[in-house]
């Protein structure tokens, strides 16, 4: 009792000292170290505005740590052991590499996953459940190679003579077995092919249009996002319909797009931010996964491809680019 009393007595000394509203005023002067992982470069904002608009303000509030692999994954181990040296109060770290890099370097720091992009989270061992995942990392689950199938349903829909299709092959990670599964329900052939640094896009399509492919199907990688110019580019060149895993990369000049949508998935990794941030545990948080798609229809780039796409393709779409 006696305890109890004194805590209480130096907490009511302690206020008339300090002043009423002190250990609020300390709490929001704090500038939170918030460190970025990726891959290759992304535009800054896509990753900042949406912490900038729960009030972390780079400068002020906040300190945005970002360290990109320029495309050479190698790199991220080193990059995330840096973070975790400066150090960082949190990681978002972007794509499969860079997260498992991220949680070999801390096993303290909170991290959040953004786009991850293939099967294989339980079994990484990053997550003991989606529900749990019982460490410290969370965050976004993208459904990335799920969604292959439907792509390619839709791709087939706009040019239904394909027989052999085109895959750009995004590198170490990628699970092609719900695309391989497809391919061999339709009887579609998939002939994979390696893009040799980021000049090789048209030298790649055109030896693909030369093989007699009839489409290309562009799968989920930070580095094809990155460089969606390129492709849409050779695309057009060598006049090769292509499916995209987002809907902006049809809305860039690409033919089609299906995925997420990308703002809804950096609004929620910014929320998982701000909730940990304020002392919520990465261990009980449950990893979530989009709620929303969109398939967006390029006819700008259709009527280039020379393809007229059939209103019923077209009425599934959520949005059509003319």
């Amino acid at each position: 009792m006696w305890h109890r009393v004194s805590v209480l007595a130096v907490s009511l000394t302690l206020d008339l000292l300090i002043g009423p509203g002190t250990a609020e005023a300390q709490t929001a002067s704090r500038v939170w170290r918030i460190g970025y992982l990726v891959p290759t470069e992304l535009p800054t904002s896509t990753l900042i505005d949406p912490l900038s608009e729960l009030g972390y303000i780079d400068g002020k509030s906040a300190r945005f740590e970002i360290r990109t692999a320029q495309n050479n994954l190698e790199r991220l181990p080193a990059l995330a052991a840096e973070l975790v040296r400066t150090p960082v109060d949190i990681i978002v770290a972007a794509g499969p590499a860079a997260i498992l890099a991220a949680r070999q370097a801390t096993s303290t720091i909170p991290i959040v996953m953004a786009f991850w992009g293939g099967e294989g989270l339980l079994e990484s061992g990053l997550v003991a459940s989606f529900a749990r995942p019982g460490g410290n990392v969370t965050g976004v689950y993208m459904l990335a190679s799920e969604l292959d199938a439907k792509r390619c349903e839709f791709l087939l829909q706009a040019v239904p003579q394909a027989r052999t299709v085109g895959v750009l092959n995004p590198g170490s990670g990628w699970n092609a077995k719900h695309l391989q599964r497809f391919a061999e329900r339709h009887k579609i052939a998939l002939q994979v092919s390696s893009v040799p640094g980021h000049e090789g896009y048209d030298a790649t399509l055109a030896a693909l249009r030369h093989a007699g492919v009839d489409a290309i199907f562009v799968p989920s990688s930070v580095r094809f996002f990155r460089e969606q110019h390129l492709i849409i580019e050779a695309a057009a060149k060598h006049r090769i319909p292509a499916m995209y895993e987002w809907g902006d990369m049809a809305r860039a000049g690409g033919f089609m797009g299906y995925g997420p949508v990308r703002a809804d998935i950096h609004q929620r990794v910014a929320e998982f931010v701000h909730k940990i941030l304020q002392g919520a545990q990465p261990a009980n948080m449950a990893v979530e996964q989009p709620t929303r798609f969109e398939f967006v229809v390029n006819l700008r780039a259709a009527h280039t491809l020379g393809l007229t796409p059939q209103p019923a393709l077209l009425l599934q779409a959520n949005e059509v680019v003319r």
